[in-house]
C-alpha cells in the first residue's frame, strides 16, 4: 500500500519496488538500511528464542493505533510529516494469510496492506520515539502501529513478522526453480518455526503444509519409482502421526507405500520403510470410516482378479502387521524386570533375586503411555495368559526365512545363560506364556496400543478372506494367540479351508513348538470357547490326509483328555476320534480303553457309533479269518463301493495278491485295504488312487512287498510316505508326478527295493 503526501493511500501498482523481488534468504543477513528521510535509524531487536524467553500467542486480530508517515521529499512535506502534525487512528486489524486488513476500511487503512509490499518489520527504539510502536516499512512510507503496552507490542511484532515470512516462503516454494535453493529455504523455514517465540499449533503446521504441498507437486513422481531414503521416511512417519487427515497421506504416500509393498525384499535392511508403512495404515485408520478405507487399500494391493499378481505384497503386509502387533506388547515385556520372572511364575513362587534386564525398547509411537503398575503380572495372578505373542524378527518376509530366523534367535538366546539359574533369555511368546496349571493372567494394554492392535488384527482378518493368499498366510503366521476375535476368525478360516497346504499349518511346525492346534485346544492358552475351534480343526484334519495312526497317536498322547471331554459333551468329531482309537488299537492301557468306552456310551451319538464299531470289529474278525482266495482281481470299472461290498461277503485272511487295475477306485478304498492282514502285492495301475490313500497304506500295510502305482495321480507328497514301508521290493511309479529328489530319497530309505519303474517321470 502506498500513501501520498497528504497521508492518503495509493494503489499497490504505484509501488516502485516489490518485496517479492528480494531474495528470501537475504533476510537473515541483517536488517535493510532505513528509508531515506524516515528519521533516526532504528535498532532492530535481537530475537533469539530460547526456552527461558518470553512466549506469545499468535495474533489473528486485535485493536491498535495506526499512523502513516510519507517519506518527505520537500521542506513542506517535512513540515506536514513532523511529529506535531501526525494523527493516530484506532483500527481493529486482522492478520490474514496475505495481508493486514482493517474491520473499518477508512483513513489510513482504506486498503489492505499486503505482506508482499512490507519491506521490513521493526521495533521503534530511538530516543523520544512514540512508546510501544512497531514500524512497517514500505516503498515511499512507513506505517506505525502503537500498542497499549510492551507485551502487546512484542506480540504484534512477532505475529506480523511470522505472517510476513510464512507468506513469502509459501509463495517462493510453490514454484521451485533450483533444488539447492529450495533445500536452503526449507531449512530456514524449519529453523524459523523451531526458534520462533510464538506458541501456537499453526507455527509448526504451516511449514508442514508448505513442505507437504511441495512433496505432492514435485517429489511424488520421483517416489513412484524409488524407495524414500531413511531421513525422508522419518519425516513421512511424523507427518502421518501429526496430520493423518492430510490429503498428502492419500495423494503422495499411497503410491509410495504401494511400491514398498510390491517391491521390498527385506524389511530387515530398511526397517524405516516398515515403520512408515505402519504409520501410513494407522493414518488411514484415523479417517472417517477408517477401517473401510484400510480395507479398500488392502483390496487395491491384492487387485481385482482372483489371483494377486504381486508375490511380495502378502509377506510384506504380514511382516508389517506382526511388527506392529509386537510393538503393542513391548511395554509389558519391558516391565518384567519389576515383576516375577518367567521361571518364578511357572513355579508359583516369588523370588526377588537375579532379575533379568529389560528387553530393548522399540515402540511404534514415541512416548506411549506407560502401563499402570496395577496391570503388571504378580504371583497372585495365575495362569495361562490369554495373550501370548510370537515376536516377528525384523527381516521376516516368507515362511522359510521366518523359521530360519526363529531358529537363529533361539540358538542365540540359548547361548546367553543367566548368572544364577542358567536359563536362556526367553523369546516374546515365552515371556507371555505360563503354565496351564495356573489361573488366568490378564494383560491389559494402553488404549493407544489397543487401537493399534485392533487395526492390524483386522488387516490379518482381511488377508485371510482372500483364497489365493490363505495358503501363504497360514505358513507365514506363527502361533500368536493375542486376545482379538479377528485372529480367531483367521484361524477359523484356516480350519475351514479344504486345501491341505492351508489346514496342515494348524499343526506345530516342529516338535516342541506348539501350533494353533495345541494353543486352541481345551486347556490351551488361547482356548476361550470350550474347544469349539479345536473340534473344527480336528474335523478338517481327520477329513483329509491326517486320518492316520500317526495323527491318532499324537492325539492319544497329548490331547486325549480334551477329546474325551468334548466327546462327553456330544461332539460328533470327537466321538469318531475315540472310536478310531479303539478300532486301530491306538490305546494299549485297558483302563483307558474302558474309560473311552464309558465316555462313548454316555451319549446317544457315542453309543450309536460304538455299536457300529462293534459291528465293524465283528466283520473285521470275519474278514481276517483264515480262508478265502490268495489272489483276487476286480473287474474294470469297479468302484470303492464294489470293493467294500465284495470284502464284506466272506473271509479274506489269506489274500496276498489284489489287483484293482483299470478300476474306478479312489483313495477312499484304502479304508478297506488296510483290513487285509496278509496283503503283499497290490496293483493300482490306472486308478484314481491318490496321496491320501497312499499315506494310509504306508501306516497300516507294513508287510506290503509289491506296489504298482503306474498312471495314478500320486505326487511327491504321497510317495514320500512310502519310505516307512521297509518291506517293499518292487515299486512301479511309471507316469506319475515323481521328482528326482523324491526318487533318491526313497532309494536311500528302502533297503529291500530291487525293482523300480520310473519311466515318464522327472526321475527318468
Amino acid at each position: 500500500m502506498d500513501f501520498n503526501g497528504g497521508g492518503e493511500p495509493l494503489h499497490n501498482n504505484q509501488f516502485y519496488q516489490s518485496e517479492e523481488s528480494r531474495p528470501l534468504l537475504g533476510e537473515t543477513c541483517g536488517p535493510p538500511p532505513p528509508p531515506l528521510g524516515a528519521g533516526p535509524p532504528c535498532r532492530r531487536a535481537a530475537l533469539h528464542c530460547s526456552g527461558s524467553g518470553m512466549r506469545y500467542k499468535l495474533l489473528q486480530e486485535g485493536d491498535i493505533q495506526v499512523c502513516v508517515v510519507k517519506h518527505p521529499r520537500t521542506f513542506l512535506s517535512k513540515l506536514l510529516t513532523s511529529k506535531f502534525l501526525r494523527r493516530w487512528e484506532p483500527h481493529h486489524l486482522t492478520l490474514t494469510d496475505s495481508g493486514l486488513a482493517s474491520a473499518t476500511p477508512t483513513g489510513y487503512m482504506e486498503s489492505a496492506l499486503s505482506y508482499s509490499t512490507i519491506e521490513d518489520v521493526q521495533l521503534l527504539s530511538w530516543d523520544n520515539a512514540p512508546k510501544y510502536c512497531v514500524q512497517l516499512s514500505f516503498p515511499g512510507g512507513t506505517v506505525l502501529l502503537q500498542a497499549a503496552n510492551s507485551y502487546l507490542r512484542d506480540q504484534w511484532f512477532h505475529s506480523l513478522q511470522w505472517k510476513k515470512k510464512i507468506f513469502k516462503y509459501r509463495k517462493t516454494l510453490s514454484n521451485p526453480s533450483r533444488w539447492d535453493v529450495v533445500l536452503k529455504e526449507i531449512r530456514a523455514l524449519v529453523d524459523m518455526a523451531l526458534t520462533s517465540p510464538l506458541q501456537d499449533e499453526s507455527i509448526h503446521q504451516a511449514p508442514l503444509h508448505i513442505i507437504s504441498t511441495l512433496l505432492a507437486e514435485a517429489i511424488a513422481p520421483l517416489l513412484e519409482n524409488n524407495h524414500p531414503p531413511p531421513g525422508l521416511c522419518e519425516f513421512f512417519c511424523k507427518h502421518c502421526r501429526e496430520r493423518p487427515r492430510s490429503m498428502v497421506v492419500i495423494e503422495v504416500f499411497t503410491p509410495v507405500v504401494q511400491r514398498i509393498l510390491k517391491h521390498n525384499m527385506d524389511f530387515g535392511k530398511c526397517p524405516r520403510l516398515r515403520l512408515f508403512t505402519q504409520e501410513y495404515i494407522l493414518a488411514l485408520n484415523e479417517l472417517n470410516a477408517g477401517m473401510e478405507v484400510v480395507k479398500k487399500f488392502v483390496h487395491s494391493m491384492h487387485g481385482p482378479t482372483g489371483q494377486c499378481p504381486h508375490p511380495r505384497v502378502l509377506p510384506n503386509l504380514v511382516a508389517v502387521c506382526l511388527a506392529a502387533i509386537y510393538s503393542c506388547y513391548e511395554d509389558f515385556i519391558n516391565s518384567r524386570d519389576n515383576s516375577p520372572s518367567l521361571k518364578e511364575i511357572r513355579n508359583g513362587c516369588q523370588q526377588q533375586n537375579d532379575r533379568k534386564p529389560p528387553m530393548p525398547l522399540r515402540l511404534l509411537r514415541p512416548e506411549p503411555p506407560p502401563m499402570p503398575a496395577s496391570l503388571l503380572p504378580t504371583p497372585t495372578l495365575s495362569p495361562p495368559p490369554t495373550l501370548p505373542l510370537s515376536p516377528p524378527p525384523p527381516s521376516i518376509v516368507n515362511s522359510s526365512e521366518i523359521l530360519v530366523e526363529l531358529e537363529r534367535n533361539n540358538t542365540a538366546n540359548a547361548l546367553r545363560r543367566g548368572p544364577a539359574g542358567g536359563d536362556s533369555e526367553p523369546n516374546l511368546i515365552d515371556c507371555l506364556l505360563v503354565s496351564p496349571a495356573l489361573n488366568t493372567l490378564s494383560i491389559q494394554l494402553p488404549a493407544q496400543a489397543d487401537r493399534v492392535l485392533g487395526c492390524f488384527a483386522l488387516i490379518l482378518k482381511m488377508l485371510s478372506d482372500y483364497d489365493d493368499w490363505r495358503p501363504a498366510l497360514a505358513s507365514l503366521l506363527q502361533p500368536i494367540p493375542f486376545p482379538k476375535e479377528e485372529l480367531k476368525y483367521v484361524i477359523q478360516r484356516f480350519a475351514e479351508d479344504p486345501r491341505q497346504e492351508v489346514h496342515s499349518c494348524l499343526l506345530s511346525v516342529r516338535s516342541g513348538k506348539d501350533g494353533w492346534f495345541q494353543l486352541y485346544s481345551p486347556g490351551g492358552v488361547a482356548c476361550d470357547d470350550d474347544g469349539e475351534l479345536f473340534a473344527s480343526m480336528v474335523h478338517i484334519l481327520m477329513g483329509s490326509c491326517y486320518k492316520t495312526k500317526k495323527f491318532l497317536l499324537s492325539l492319544a498322547e497329548n490331547k486325549l483328555g480334551p477329546c474325551m471331554l468334548l466327546a462327553l459333551r456330544g461332539n460328533q468329531t470327537m466321538v469318531e476320534i475315540l472310536c478310531l482309537m479303539l478300532e486301530y488299537n491306538i490305546i494299549e492301557n485297558k483302563d483307558t480303553q474302558l474309560q473311552i468306552i464309558s465316555t462313548l456310551e454316555s451319549t446317544q451319538v457315542g453309543l450309536r457309533m460304538y455299536e457300529q464299531l462293534c459291528d465293524r470289529q465283528r466283520e473285521l474278525k470275519e474278514l481276517q479269518r483264515k480262508g478265502g482266495p490268495t489272489r483276487l482281481t476286480l473287474p474294470s470299472k469297479s468302484t470303492d463301493a464294489d470293493l467294500a461290498r465284495l470284502l464284506s461277503s466272506g473271509s479274506f485272511g489269506n489274500l496276498e495278491n489284489l489287483s484293482l487295475a483299470f478300476t474306478n477306485v479312489t483313495s477312499a478304498c484304502a479304508e478297506q485295504l488296510i483290513k487285509l492282514p496278509s496283503l503283499k502285492q497290490l496293483n493300482l495301475w490306472s486308478t484314481q488312487f491318490g496321496d491320501t490313500g497312499l499315506r494310509l497304506l504306508s501306516e497300516h500295510l507294513a508287510c506290503l512287498q509289491v506296489l504298482n502305482l503306474c498312471e495314478t495321480p500320486v505326487t511327491d507328497a504321497g510317495l514320500l510316505a512310502l519310505s516307512s514301508m521297509k518291506s517293499l521290493c518292487s515299486l512301479n511309479m511309471n507316469s506319475t508326478k515323481l521328482s528326482a529328489d523324491t526318487y533318491e530319497d526313497l532309494k536311500a530309505k528302502l533297503p529291500n527295493l530291487k525293482e523300480v519303474d520310473v519311466r515318464y517321470t522327472e526321475a527318468w
